[in-house]
């Protein structure tokens, strides 16, 4: 008996990965020449692995409470590759469901084209011309931010990474700018392959030429020479933060927008990807706010909305960064002088009053602060909260786990009760933030909740949210 398991669960396997290897070059094509995303209740399935596209079947199942089969959605897949469609976003796991409960009733064919038919209209792009896209700063968020544009350039009609401006390093410059993108000791490396071009000043990656501009100032640059108009310019360096500053960029030639990828002071709009992103199209400065603003906002507004939030604390406990000394040496903070890997060090944070920029509704009714302790990478902010309404554990953490699954901040707020979970299981992660429902303490209107967060890439899948906000990139999703 034991041996007909064997081989029953390895054909079982095998065929799902065969579905899996059928899929990749169905789910490529859409995105290539069609400029349309696939996705399986809501998890992307471009620039996946067989293995990938499994998994993502895997996840559906904490929705529906029921199996996926690949089985099903692959020849609904092969179906909307058919069609002639438009640049969109299509879940096939809702739409694969959705036959499934017609029960046979319909043709696959006469279903998918029906449920398709307001993007049925032939290829087009939402844009009229690609957005042209510069990162000002090639750090660790910028470098970030590389990856993902570049990642998501698809047929080349959407956002174009254009460009990268630094300050010349050396005569090597060009290849180590190279390097750094290539392979990165966090993130592992890049998915794909880089190369330079000389005579352009140039990085190649996965066919988009990126060129690294010099400049010591905002205001000299000219980006109309090299080709680039009306560009969003996303500052990186963190050296400007108020309006008067971060105006510099909008001197030089071939800039339209900024956004700074730290908070922005004064009257900055502090925008947070599915929460306060309907952008006000005279403004031309705003700011991605901070890793852990975005972390916790959604959260907050999810929690405010069912429960009402009376008061609060935020603390994290941040992964050290790149302005902390690696053994004790000056710096204009006493503690942060110290050895970041050596030590736990209290700092403050901004984010509690952040908030208030993106959600009014909190505004003064919350404080914070910061530990940074020695890992280099994922944090964690800790929720201390007094509700208007009193719940209990199960209730609250069901109903995260709904807005999780199945909401507008599905994007915004992942959810886990896994009890092995630690910090590095979140490196990588595209939410902005993780709850980790274990954790959850709850007594009547009191409650703590856990929110882990990739500081780096979840922020920086938070910051090229905003930019599809600013550049009009509102994929229409379907089914409904």
């Amino acid at each position: 008996m034991s041996n007909y398991k064997q081989e029953a669960y390895l054909k079982e396997w095998q065929c799902m990965e065969e579905c899996a290897e059928r899929m990749l070059p169905v789910i490529g094509r859409l995105y290539r020449e069609n400029n349309v995303v696939t996705t399986v209740y809501g998890r992307s399935l471009v620039n996946c692995s067989a293995v990938d596209i499994l998994k993502a079947h895997c996840f559906a199942r904490q929705i529906l409470d029921t199996d996926l089969s690949i089985v099903d959605t692959l020849p609904v897949l092969e179906m909307v590759l058919r069609l002639e469609l438009a640049t969109s976003r299509i879940d096939i796991g809702k739409l694969t469901v959705k036959y499934l409960k017609t029960h046979g009733k319909q043709a696959l064919d006469g279903f998918v084209r029906n449920e398709l038919a307001a993007i049925n209209t032939g290829r087009s792009a939402i844009l009229s011309a690609p957005q042209d896209v510069v990162l000002y700063g090639f750090g660790r968020i910028g470098r970030l931010l590389a990856r993902v544009l570049i990642e998501k350039s698809g047929s080349g009609e959407k956002l174009r990474l254009r460009a990268v401006v630094v300050r010349k390093g050396g005569a090597d410059d060009l290849e180590k700018r190279a390097a750094l993108l290539r392979r990165d000791s966090v993130h592992g490396q890049f998915n794909g392959i880089i190369t330079i071009d000389k005579e352009e000043n140039a990085i190649i990656a996965n066919g988009n030429l990126i060129r690294v501009i010099y400049a010591d100032s905002p205001e000299t640059a000219d980006y109309t020479r090299y080709g680039i108009h009306n560009a969003i310019l996303v500052d990186n360096t963190g050296k400007w933060r108020d309006r008067e500053g971060l105006a510099k960029h909008l001197q030089a030639q071939g800039v339209s927008n900024v956004l700074l990828t730290a908070p922005g002071k004064g009257d900055i709009p502090n925008i947070v990807a599915g929460i306060n992103d309907q952008l006000n199209s005279d403004e031309h400065i705003w700011s991605a706010a901070s890793c852990t603003t975005n972390a916790i906002v959604p959260v907050l507004k999810a929690v405010s909305d069912r429960f009402g939030i009376q008061s609060g604390h935020v603390e994290t406990c941040h992964s050290f960064t790149n302005d902390q000394n690696l053994i004790d040496n000056y710096h204009k903070d006493f503690r942060r002088g110290r050895s970041a890997p050596l030590n736990m060090v209290i700092t403050e944070t901004g984010a509690a009053k952040a908030v208030a920029k993106a959600l009014p509704e909190l505004a003064g009714k919350l404080t914070g602060n910061a530990i940074r302790v020695p890992t280099p990478n994922v944090s964690l902010a800790i929720l201390n909260l007094e509700l208007d309404e009193a719940t209990d554990k199960a209730e609250l953490n069901q109903y995260l786990r709904d807005i999780s699954l199945d909401s507008p901040l599905q994007n915004q707020i992942e959810y886990t009760n896994s009890p092995e979970v630690v910090s590095s299981d979140f490196v990588g992660s595209r939410h902005a933030g993780i709850i980790d429902s274990n954790a959850t303490i709850v007594q009547g209107k009191r409650c703590v909740l856990y929110v882990w967060y990739d500081n780096e890439f979840g922020y920086s899948c938070q910051v090229v949210r905003v930019i599809q906000k600013m550049a009009g990139l509102e994929l229409p999703c379907l089914p409904a």
